[in-house]
């Protein structure tokens, strides 16, 4: 499918439970004009600690460019809390990729502000300590939950996700997304948008509160979800699910060792400008 626009977030590049072959995939089948990468997408917490790059990481920015070239793409990265080390260099601007803080979108006769969602998380803002506390039982949780599955898979049962099942039943997590929600809308209206778009608490929703559109694209790590708009100004929320991509993800494996885009993340910069030199020229 191509559609106007995708946004995804949350993809936590750099961690055991980044599903970057699985995103990487999905943007190989599903191209659009404007790709917004609403925060996260790289785990800048867990690289300082004990994460690690992967070559399948960085196979996802290279997909990124292949979407420039082919679909001459306008990309658009949203720093999030776990990359925020972007804070550095952001606005910033080179070729077709954008990296700043927030977006306002227009879609058909609306508004929408993007932004990643961390503002209104008072833990994230305040007391990161906390938050990266947090975020080390997360992370184990992620690990706990991929060995279960390994286990389950032996035995022919369906993926389940052990984080969004405790999720489910804290109700202190249930009311914590609730407030989410109606917080952040508020943002909307403050920049006079018909609605708000985010990422951060990793639960894919479209609903209206209050006649404010709320739409949040989930996430790389458990859901694998993202937000879709097509180009009557229609949004839906899309899941790797859906597509039967098993196979193209086995494929994308094969190809790691004659990738002839094969490259280092620090090459990144200097792909898209040997890039937009032979466009221009």
């Amino acid at each position: 499918m191509h559609y106007r626009t995708i946004v995804i977030s949350d993809i936590h590049l750099g961690t055991s439970g980044s599903k970057a072959k699985e995103i990487t995939s999905f943007l190989k089948h599903n191209s659009c004009d404007e790709l917004i990468l609403n925060g996260d997408i790289i785990d800048g917490w867990q690289l300082k600690k004990f994460g690690a790059w992967k070559k399948h990481h960085t196979k996802f920015f290279k997909r990124i460019l292949r979407v420039i070239e082919k679909y001459d793409t306008k990309v658009i990265y949203l720093r999030g809390n776990h990359d925020d080390f972007l804070d550095t260099i952001i606005p910033f601007k080179f070729g077709n990729i954008s990296v700043q803080k927030d977006y306002i979108i227009t879609s058909g006769e609306k508004k929408f502000y993007v932004v990643h969602g961390d503002v209104f998380d008072s833990v994230t803002t305040n007391l990161k300590w906390i938050a990266k506390l947090g975020d080390i039982g997360y992370t184990f949780l992620l690990w706990l939950n991929q060995r279960y599955n390994n286990y389950r898979m032996k035995r022919g049962l369906p993926y389940y996700s052990l984080s969004q099942a405790v999720k489910s039943k804290v109700k202190k997590a249930v009311s914590y997304i609730s407030e989410f929600e109606n917080e952040i809308i508020c943002l909307a209206k403050i920049k006079k948008c018909d609605g708000i778009i985010c990422g951060h608490i990793h639960q894919p929703a479209i609903k209206n509160i209050n006649g404010t559109i709320y739409m949040n694209s989930g996430d790389w790590v458990e859901s694998l979800s993202a937000l879709v708009e097509d180009f009557e100004g229609n949004w839906n929320i899309v899941y790797y699910s859906d597509y039967s991509l098993a196979e193209d993800v086995a494929e994308e494996e094969e190809e790691e060792a004659t990738d002839l885009f094969d490259m280092d993340i620090i090459h990144l910069k200097e792909e898209i400008e040997i890039r937009k030199r032979t466009i221009t020229g």
